[in-house]
Parts: structure tokens; sequence; C-alpha cells
């Protein structure tokens, strides 16, 4: 293609060679509507697409966010209600979604197959350009908020999927804390409001003014178009310009990103968050310091400042967060680099402290950072965080996202702010500038420049209150009744009629001929064969090495798969807290910082992850592993072995103030992800009830080991000797050569160097013979209410279907997409107003019913009891079924990165899955009929009429639901 030629409306403006992506970067102009268009070419068969929109929020309404919702609820060409959900039905994608950031709109699709790609492409044009929400106000009602009023009778409430997932996103302290940091930051600016919405603002929100930000802010000459893969581009510009952008003319958007005025001095600001009535103030309060640095497209600084953000506070071995957590301050320290924003803000954030330490946390930093710049940072730290940064760059693993997505989000870091779309792609010259810190004081620099010397910051204490959640509920409720209260005859009548209509379009069903407008491929464009992926099984020194070859670009991806069954079943907590001490605190050899910059500098990560693997169709039997996993350039293969082997076998677990350190930090982390994760930790606690793997899971990294860590950190003072020779014991009766089976995944000319160096490690393990444990757990349905100061709920109902004589079928998981993306979608989502609700079938049997962020709790039970029902009037024409057969073998076919391919793989060794099993399973979900999923409706009621239930939510509501429980307590002290 020639520079400054015009392919089919576009004009081809620039060209750069990425070699760091191994890619050709290309900028395109529609000459017709002013869209901009990146493509990133290269042999990547896992295509991606996107369409983003600069969209500057002017205040917390949410009107991006319920915008980003709402144009996916049907569209010109696609009428139905819920193409999005159609599409993941009925789609091969490997991506599809979209997302609202602080100042842009993102719609990303992505595929392998070529067909599949293109439908996406359409759809997704379809919704941003022409959108139903001009035709239909119930969408901006369904997806933002309305006001909810079955009769006259009734209170008020308010009702919607976006103002309950804020809520949801608004229980979180951690949330809270960043909306304010950037709110403290960039005053007067888009980063000054939330996006995503304050569910205290959003019902403010007319259709008016949200009809006028799609109107002024989705048109192409306010979008950025992102491809990136192996494609015909010509074809696809084709596409672009003859389906969409030459039915647009240019014109001007005034979408221009603020710019916050510097700062003459610090700001200090004091708020305050809601804990439940029982929670301790004590020890909940978080200080954060935050500084606004440059601008997002100086790439250099993009880059210095990620890696001094690791080095500063990320590592066992990061200066200031040792010093925070040496002085007492709190007890868990991070930091954060939000780099996705026109003027980037760094944080330094203690959690669990308490108000009487601002001060100090304050001169703690100063002083710590002084004496950086003044007696300069170490070099072997640096080097380490250099590298760690590095290996994450070159390997592009990104657990769940294509990386061309990713590559696509970095992109538009620089390319929203009118910078070149590849500046943060094109790396090697700025690392090579960041390098010269391991000679000179270039971190230092920055520190003082961007940090110490910077006025452009704020000083945040967020602190806990008891009653703070109930009186804004109080407030809510007095406000809602007075406006009740002062409403005309007519105008109840009216929201008691819209709510009609809403709940009218939720329950109708779309037209036939609609539903065939949304493109499908054909079981025919499916591969009827499984994917075989290759394993070798060798043996070197007696232990069972598994080796799956793949192109891993240079790097040997290593695991050890270590037996755990040893341990006694009392000791189960003790395996977690192993994987989590183990490489963070000090060996024989080496102290724990010397440690960690040690692993950071010659390998890609060692991690240690206690796991199970349930045996394959089989209700009772699993297999508890404790798993070394690890990766490193081929190079340094003999380094990662000899760091392993340190770590496993001359780790010293009497360094009592370093295993508290962690132990706090551990505990923090969790409650952290409590808020983010409670569809899973109540889908998981309520297969606790009933079976042995999730009984051993809950121990291990659910509720069970949530209730150990703040045990043993409350009494550790008293217990700390008991701790250290548990912790030892544990380690004794898991690094054991006969426990042992190895995984590695390289290409072939690098096994050699594998085979060459393992013995490292397995001539310096015990050789006793192990007895193991055979562990036996009492059931019973605890239905528990774990209570918080949360605004919504989780709420799940879980059995295993093997136990009521069921057996496992591949078409389960074709019930599964029915469930996910028709039933609970349609029931929960849509009129329950939750922001999701999710259905598992595992092959051990286990299943279960959860959901997110939800208003709700008694009505979502009663929905999970009644799927029964559903499935057993359940119909669906050849077409619709084939579109759940597709949507299902997209989950089965998720392309894989070569480390995830070799656990795949050795994951499903150890479960004794075999390729006809797999094959077997694609065939039951390639031939699902009607009559099968019917069939499965009195699997279902019989697994909900065991009432296994686990919630998590709000105080209030949960003891206002007390009869459905065994048990209720608040979930944090």
């Amino acid at each position: 293609m020639d520079i400054g030629k015009i392919y089919s409306g576009f004009k081809f403006i620039e060209e750069k060679n990425i070699e760091e992506l191994n890619s050709v970067g290309m900028i395109f102009k529609h000459e017709k509507s002013g869209a901009r268009l990146f493509f990133l070419k290269n042999d990547d068969n896992n295509k991606v697409f996107a369409i983003s929109f600069r969209t500057p929020p002017e205040n917390s309404k949410g009107i991006p966010h319920i915008l980003e919702h709402s144009v996916l609820c049907g569209s010109r060409k696609f009428p139905v209600k819920e193409p999005f959900v159609e599409l993941v039905k009925g789609s091969l994608n490997t991506f599809l979604n979209a997302f609202t950031f602080p100042d842009k709109t993102m719609y990303p699709v992505a595929s392998v197959n070529d067909k599949d790609f293109t439908n996406l492409m359409d759809v997704y044009l379809d919704a941003v350009f022409y959108p139903n929400i001009y035709k239909y106000p119930e969408i901006m009602m369904q997806e933002g908020w309305h006001y909810e009023l079955d009769n006259k009778d009734d209170d008020i409430t308010y009702k919607g999927v976006v103002y309950n997932e804020m809520k949801g996103a608004f229980s979180s302290p951690e949330s809270i804390l960043f909306r304010k940091i950037s709110e403290s930051l960039y005053p007067g600016t888009q980063y000054s409001v939330e996006s995503g919405g304050d569910p205290d603002v959003i019902p403010q929100l007319t259709n008016d003014e949200f009809l006028a930000f799609h109107s002024k802010y989705y048109h192409p000459a306010n979008s950025y178009i992102y491809l990136y893969g192996n494609m015909d581009i010509e074809e696809k510009l084709k596409f672009l310009d003859e389906k969409y952008l030459s039915e647009f003319n240019t014109i001007s958007v005034d979408s221009s990103l603020r710019e916050a005025v510097p700062f003459k001095s610090q700001k200090e600001i004091k708020m305050s968050y809601p804990i439940s009535s029982s929670e301790k103030e004590q020890d909940k309060t978080f200080l954060s310091l935050n500084f606004a640095v440059g601008k997002a497209t100086d790439a250099e600084l993009y880059l210095a400042f990620d890696v001094l953000e690791y080095l500063l506070l990320e590592t066992p071995s990061s200066p200031l967060k040792k010093a925070l957590i040496d002085a007492g301050i709190g007890k868990d320290v991070f930091g954060s680099f939000e780099a996705g924003m026109l003027q980037p803000m760094f944080s330094i954030i203690v959690k669990n402290s308490n108000e009487s330490e601002k001060e100090k946390f304050k001169n703690i930093v100063i002083e710590t950072l002084k004496k950086l710049v003044n007696d300069g940072i170490d070099k072997k730290l640096i080097e380490a965080s250099i590298n760690i940064k590095e290996f994450k760059l070159r390997e592009a693993d990104y657990q769940g996202y294509p990386k061309g997505l990713i590559y696509g989000m970095k992109a538009m870091d620089s390319w929203l702010y009118d910078a070149r779309p590849w500046i943060h792609l094109k790396y090697d010259e700025n690392l090579k500038k960041v390098k010269t810190a391991l000679k000179d004081n270039y971190f230092e620099k920055l520190i003082d420049k961007y940090i110490l010397n910077n006025k452009h910051s704020s000083l945040i204490m967020l602190k806990p209150e008891k009653g703070l959640e109930e009186k804004k509920e109080e407030t809510l409720k007095e406000h809602l009744k007075k406006f009740k209260d002062s409403l005309k005859e007519e105008e109840l009548s009216k929201i008691i009629l819209d709510a009609e209509h809403l709940k009218e379009r939720q329950k109708s069903e779309d037209k036939k001929e609609d539903l065939e407008k949304i493109p499908l491929l054909s079981i025919s464009d499916i591969d009827k064969d499984a994917k075989k992926l290759r394993l070798i099984e060798n043996e070197k020194d007696n232990v069972k090495t598994l080796f799956h070859p793949v192109f891993t670009n240079g790097i040997v991806y290593l695991n050890l798969y270590f037996d755990s069954s040893a341990v006694k079943k009392e000791y189960i907590p003790y395996i977690s807290l192993l994987g989590t001490v183990l490489g963070k605190i000090s060996t024989e050899n080496y102290d724990y910082e010397e440690l960690s910059k040690e692993i950071n500098i010659y390998t890609g990560g060692i991690n240690f992850i206690p796991q199970s693997y349930s045996e394959n169709k089989n209700t009772d039997v699993f297999y508890p592993k404790f798993i070394v996993r690890s990766k490193v350039l081929t190079g340094n293969i003999e380094k990662l072995v000899g760091l392993i082997s340190e770590v496993i076998n001359h780790t010293k677990f009497d360094e009592y103030k370093r295993i508290k350190e962690i132990i706090q930090e551990t505990k923090s982390r969790i409650e952290m992800a409590m808020f983010q994760m409670g569809h899973v930790v109540v889908a998981n606690h309520a297969m606790s009830y009933f079976s042995s793997i999730s009984k051993y899971d809950d121990l291990l990294s659910g509720l069970g080991f949530y209730k150990f860590i703040c045990s043993i950190e409350k009494n550790f003072e008293n217990n700390k000797e008991d701790i250290s020779n548990n912790l030892k014991n544990t380690a004794s009766l898991i690094f054991n050569v006969n426990n042992l089976i190895t995984g590695v995944t390289c290409d072939n000319k690098d096994y050699n160097k594998f085979k060459n160096n393992i013995g490292i490690i397995y001539d310096q393990l015990d050789k006793d013979k192990l007895e193991n444990e055979v562990y036996e757990f009492k059931f019973n349905p605890e239905n528990e209410g774990l209570m918080t100061s949360g605004k919504v709920q989780y709420v799940a109902k879980a059995y295993n279907f093997m136990k009521l004589g069921y057996s496992y079928n591949g078409s389960l998981q074709v019930l599964k997409s029915i469930a996910n993306y028709d039933y609970l979608w349609n029931e929960v989502r849509v009129q329950g107003g939750a922001y999701g609700s999710f259905a598992a079938f595992l092959r051990n049997g286990n299943m279960f019913f959860t959901s997110y962020r939800d208003p709700n709790l008694d009505k979502t039970i009663e929905v999970y009891d009644k799927a029964g029902e559903f499935f057993k009037n359940f119909k669906a024409d050849n077409r619709q079924m084939t579109k759940y057969i597709i949507g299902t073998i997209s989950d089965l076919d998720y392309p894989l990165t070569p480390s995830s391919e070799g656990q795949r793989v050795f994951d499903n060794y150890i479960r004794h899955i075999s390729y006809e099993d797999m094959q077997k399973e694609r065939e039951e979900v390639l031939n699902t009929k009607v009559k099968d999923i019917e069939k499965f409706s009195e699997l279902i009621s019989d697994v909900m009429k065991q009432n296994n239930l686990c919630v998590l939510g709000n105080e209030q509501k949960i003891k206002e639901n007390k009869s459905i429980f065994n048990n209720v307590f608040n979930l944090f002290e």
C-alpha cells in the first residue's frame, strides 16, 4: 500500500515498523467522515477490532457508562433487544465486551474466524452509530435507572443495571479511595467526576441529556478505529466505508480534554466510608499520598514510572514499602500508577491504619525518598525491577485477554491525546533510556522532580464510619417518600405506567425475523475435532516429566506439581500460607530482599500455588497439589532451578516479624478481593457444604482460609512459634521427590537445557516415603448470610447433581450457555437489575447459580428455584440451537498462550481427562437437541430443592431475610 493513496475512502497517512511486536503499524484517515484508523498488521490469527470514542463526562450521572450498556440494546439493522447477548450466544468470539474509562468509551471484539470477525464488526458498528435508544426510552430506564413502583400504595425505589453495578463498586473502600484520588488531583476536569456514575447522582440523569451525549460524541469524526492481526486490510477498509462511514460527513466535535491547573500546595482531604455496625473502627483507615505525573504522551516517563512504582512499592525488597511497614503505620502498603489518562497519577497507599498516623505516614514517605535520592537506589533492585517489567512486555501473555486488545488499549493511551498510536508499543528505545538507571541516578531524578518537588499532589485520609450506610439509606428513603408525596395523581400513574411498559418490553419476545438479522455461522464453520495438544511423558531421576513441546520464543515454563495430601486435615490452611510466604522470607543463603532481587533479575517470576484437581467425572476423588510455577529465558534455566531449590529446601520459617507482615498483607488483600469477587466467594462456599474438593478449597483459599488468617493474625505474638513450626512441618510433607510430577513447556530445542539442570532440584529434595491422608469432611447445608456494609448482594445456590443420580454430559455446557445468556440474564439482570448472574456445571457434578452486584436477595433465589420449570418448557428452533452450540464451542476453543496450553495439558493429565474425553464432550455439544435441554430440567429442579444457599451482602438486607439462613454473621471484624 502506498502512503498518500486513498483506499476505499481511507487515506493512508503513515507507517511504522514495530519490531517489538513483530508488527507494522499503519495510520489511516477516512476523508468523508473524519474517522481515524490504526491497523496493527502481523500474523496473529486472533484478530481484534475496536471502535472507541473520546467521551469526557461533565458530571457523575454516569452517561458514558449507561450509554456503553445501552447502545448494545438494539440498533437499526439489528433491532432485537439484546444483540450483544445474541452474539455471545452464537459467535466464535474470543473477546466481546465494552469498557467505560474516565475519558473514553471502547467497544472491542476479537475472533479467529474471519467471517465471524466481520459479523462482530457489523453488529458493533451499527450499535454505536444507530442505536435504538432514540426509539425506546425504556433502554435507558433498564440500563441506567428508573423509578420502580408497582402500585400507588408501594414505596418508590430506584432500579437499573448501572445504578446497581455502581452501588456495588462504591461498596468497596478501595473504589471510594481511587475515585477520591482522581477527584482531588484534577478538579474542574473530566477526571474529577465519575464516568461510571455515582449512585447518589445517577437518578438525576434525564433521557434528553442521555441522548444529547450520544448525538454529540458518537460520530465517526470523534472515533478511533483499531484493527489488529492477520487480515485483508483493503477488504476491511472497503467494508467500513461502504457499510457505515460513507453515510457520514465530517463535523467538528468538541471532545477536548481539560488539564488540571498545577497546584501551588498539596491538598488535604478527609472523608469517611461505611462499615457494618459490629465492625471495629480501629486499624481501618486508608492513608494515601498522590501525585500528578507528567503526560501520558511522554512515552519514556510512562514506562519509567511503571518501573518506579514496582521498584518502590510492589516487591519484598521495595524500600518505600519496607519503611512504611517497619514503622508500623498500617498492615498493608501498595502503590498505583494509573497511566491511562491525560495526566497520569501515582499513589502511595497504606491500608489498615489509623487517623493518628497521618503525619508520620507523610514524614516517612518524604524521609525515605529523600534518602534514596541522596544515597542512591540499590542498582540490583533497579535491575530486578526493569527485568521483570521487560520480561512481561516481551512475553505478552495477558491471561484472559487477547494480546491484540491489550496493544489496542496501550495505543489509546497516546492516540486519544493526539499523539501517534504506537509510541507505547515501540518501547525498546525508551527501555534503553530507562536502563541508564543501572549506571546513573535516573530514578533518583524522577523521584526528586515528580514526587519530592511536586506540589500537584494530595493527601487523603479515608476513615471508617459505623452507621454511614444506614444514614444514607434513611436519607434516600426520606427523599423518595417526599418525592412520592409531592406527586399529583396523574404523575404517580405515569411512573407506574412507565415501569409497566419497561416490564412488558423486558418480557416480550423478539420477532423471529429480527433475530434472524443477527449474523450467524453454521455448524459447518466449526471444526468437528477437539484440538490435540502434544504431551510427551518422560522420566528423569525417577521423577515423571510431562513435556509440552511448543514455540515459546525462548522462554521455558516450568511447573513442579507436588502432591500435598500428606498434610493432615487440620493443617490444610497452612498449605496456602506456605504458598504465600515462600519467596518472600529469607533462606539460608539470601535475606528476603536479596532473594526477591535475584528472582526478578534472572527469571520471569516464581510463584507458589496450592491447587486441587477433581478426578474426571468423579464426585469424591480429588488430587491436592502444591505447584511451583515459574518461567525463565532459556539461558537462565540453571539460575532458575538453583533459586527454586534454595526456596523450597532452605527457607527460614523463624523470621517472625516478616511472617507477621505477610499475614497482615494477605488478610488485607483477601478483603479487597471479597467485593470484587463476591459471586465466586459465595458460589465456592455454598459448594463446601456438600463437596469434598470444595471443602478443601474453602480451607485453602476461601472463607475458611480467611477465618484462619484472621485468627492467626489476631493471636500471632502468642502463637508465632507454633505458626513457624507448622509452616516448616507442612513444607517437609510437601517438598519430597516421591510427591513430584514435573511439567515443562518449551521448544524442542530447549528441552535438553531443562533436562540437564533439573537435577539440581531433585537432588536436594527429601526421599523419605510419606503416608498420604484420606480427607473426610462432615457436611451440612450451613446456609450462611455473610453481612457487610455493602449496598448489593451476591447470591448463590449449589449442589452436586451426581449425588442425585445424574451424570456429566457435554450438553450441560450448552445448558450453561442458555442459563447464562437467556434465563439468568433476563430474570436476574434485565428484570432484576443485577449486574450479572452465572451458572456452572462441572465435570465432578458440582453446579451452582450465582449473582453479581445484585439489588435483590429473596427474588433472586426465587428465580433460581423456578429455573427447572423454565427448562422443562424450553423451546428453540434449529437456528437458535445452532447459536447456543456455536457460543458453547467458542468457550471450548478459546485460544491459549503457550504457557496456558501447557497448563491445560498438565491439568488434564492429573485429572485423567483424555483426548477421547475432550472429543466426546465436543460431539455431545455439537449434537445437543432441544429435548436434551428439556431433560435437564429435573436435574436443575432437584439441585435447587437441596437448598444449599450462601449470600454475601448488605447487613440490613440479610437481617430482613434472616429466616432463610441457618447462620448470619458479619464477614469483617
